[in-house]
């Protein structure tokens, strides 16, 4: 009966959760920041109607470095 063995890298592993992670928080902060500015302009991203008097002014993507 042959046996099957596993290796794990513990180095890959450990950069793969620190990009899961990192990615997890980078996208729930933009989230954020994407309702706040909602919630401020009382409008959309690229809403545009009469009745409106503030218009959102530009977005961009926000990176997070993280350093363990």
């Amino acid at each position: 009966m042959s046996e099957e063995i596993v290796q794990l890298n513990e180095e890959v592993i450990k950069g793969q959760n620190k990009e899961l992670v990192r990615g997890s928080v980078e996208e729930t902060l933009n989230e954020l920041l994407e309702a706040e500015s909602e919630k401020l302009t009382q409008a959309v991203r690229y809403e545009r109607n009469e009745q409106q008097q503030r218009y959102r002014d530009g977005h961009y993507s926000h990176n997070l470095c993280i350093f363990l």
